[in-house]
């Protein structure tokens, strides 16, 4: 989200120029994976790192010590009433005290020394949560210790069908039309543009919000079952909400299961600020915002940002933290951390997570997303080209912390821009700018299938110039045509 909105510069004549269930499944089927082969050794670590009156979330870590295993069942047993309510990273079912967790489509197989993860949100009486006793991986009781090696026949069932492609190294897009534009309303005479695109699939629908700019920008919010529908879904302004008036924009949206809530987190300037619901499809039950940085700016952007703007918060958590990157329209991207147990507070450590001399090279509008079935990250950043269009580069990574590897980051290899996508209805932009993948699920892992990837971006006409905040952004659909799946 550009923020030229405050003073003319360069950036603004070079343009002038110019995501409840975890997993969104489409069909529910037993897929049976090839025979496991039972851990003759394990160990678990179980730690209920939030608890509350009446309720709690759990994390599980499994460590296999012996054979390679490929799908795994863990069971145990509660000891006070406690009932799993839902799970992420695992399959979760309970039967009296006796719990049993499977693996999910994409963490089935655990390499000897390997790990598994997953976490619960659960009930208890009060607040009488004592952690379980005794667990069992695959019919073997894990004490830590490694025993003779056994097999089992014991066929393992999971849910859905995992990615079997992978990331190319070089990408090709086919781009809709202009799908989503201004709509104007009696509150909001005049709206000229609708960019910054943030959305999930969920409960049959897309819910899609977006940056307005009117006599300011604010946050709107359009939904659709299909998007042949999106250009006629009518727009609710968020202004009308708790989330209020006065400067708001650059929303991203997700599921933070292990509160289920909504969070929808977006910039004010000073901040990154969040709402929250239980309701994604009610807009008006927003709440009103909160910053994430008790202390505003940290310190090492005020040292770096020049004469740039603190921008576009993107969350994305593991099974133990959760990180915050934001982008300074000066070459730098920096990411924060807190656990998931404390988020949404308690943001810290920030650091300059990738950086370069060329700031146009590395702008703004970060994505972070997991691959799924992969032990992989993907990073997306909005850099201006050469001819002062917009366009999207690449990296992967092992870790949300990096290394960073660029994958499709120059001009002649992008990720995504004019020069790799085709518009069978005709070219309506040359700029593919801030957008975000529509993802395989909704949750705070932001996980994208490899297979056939979809881009919501914003663009405009060609022919469009003048003030920054009155360019004509519209928002249309990319969708890759060269998928390895």
């Amino acid at each position: 989200m550009f923020f030229a909105r405050f003073r003319p510069s360069r950036r603004v004549q070079l343009m002038a120029v110019a995501a409840v269930p975890l997993i969104a499944v489409s069909a529910l089927a037993a897929v049976a994976v090839p025979p496991a082969t039972a851990a003759p050794g394990c160990s678990v670590t179980y730690s209920a790192p939030s608890q509350w009156d009446g309720g709690f979330t759990a994390a599980v870590s499994v460590t296999n010590l012996g054979d390679a295993i490929n799908g795994w069942t863990l069971t145990w047993s509660f000891g006070a009433g406690q009932q799993i309510k839902e799970a992420w990273n695992a399959q979760a079912t309970q039967s009296g005290a006796q719990v049993t967790a499977r693996n999910v489509s994409y963490n089935a197989s655990i390499p000897t020394g390997g790990k598994v993860e997953f976490g619960f949100n659960g009930s208890a009486t009060g607040t009488n949560n004592p952690n379980p006793t005794a667990f069992t991986l695959n019919g073997t009781l894990c004490t830590g210790d490694v025993g003779p090696t056994t097999t089992t026949t014991t066929t393992t069932t999971t849910t859905g069908n995992p990615p079997v492609g992978n990331l190319p190294s070089s990408f090709r897009w086919s781009s809709s039309g202009a799908l989503i534009g201004p709509k104007p309303d009696s509150a909001h005479p005049t709206v000229y543009s609708v960019k910054d695109p943030s959305v999930v699939y969920h409960n049959g629908k897309y819910h899609v919000f977006a940056s307005v700019y009117t006599n300011g920008y604010n946050l709107m919010y359009t939904s659709f079952t299909d998007w042949s529908q999106a250009s006629s879904a009518p727009h609710y302004y968020l202004d009308r909400t708790p989330v209020g008036g006065g400067y708001k924009a650059a929303p991203h949206v997700f599921y933070f299961a292990p509160q289920r809530l909504w969070y929808l987190v977006y910039q004010t300037g000073s901040n990154a600020s969040y709402s929250t619901t239980t309701d994604i499809s009610n807009p008006a039950s927003w709440s009103a915002p909160k910053n994430h940085y008790a202390n505003g700016m940290p310190q090492i952007i005020r040292d770096n940002i020049g004469d740039g703007y603190w921008v576009d918060f993107w969350v994305v958590c593991d099974t133990a933290k959760c990180y915050l990157f934001s982008s300074d329209d000066n070459g730098h991207l920096y990411r924060s951390e807190t656990t998931v147990a404390q988020f949404p507070n308690g943001f810290t450590n920030t650091v300059i997570a990738m950086q370069d001399s060329n700031q146009n090279r590395l702008f703004e509008a970060s994505n972070v997303y997991k691959v799924a079935g992969k032990n992989q990250w993907l990073l997306v950043h909005e850099a201006i080209g050469s001819d002062g269009r917009r366009w999207f580069r690449t990296w992967t990574a092992p870790s949300i912390t990096g290394p960073w590897t660029p994958l499709a980051a120059e001009e002649s290899n992008p990720f995504a821009r004019h020069n790799n996508t085709t518009f069978p209805s005709g070219q309506w932009t040359r700029d593919i700018s801030h957008g975000e993948m529509i993802r395989s699920g909704v949750d705070q892992a932001m996980e994208i299938s490899p297979c056939q990837l979809r881009f919501l971006y914003q663009g405009m006409d060609p022919n469009a110039g003048g003030d920054y905040n009155r360019l004509p952004w519209k928002l249309g659909l990319l969708t890759q045509t060269n998928s390895t799946c």
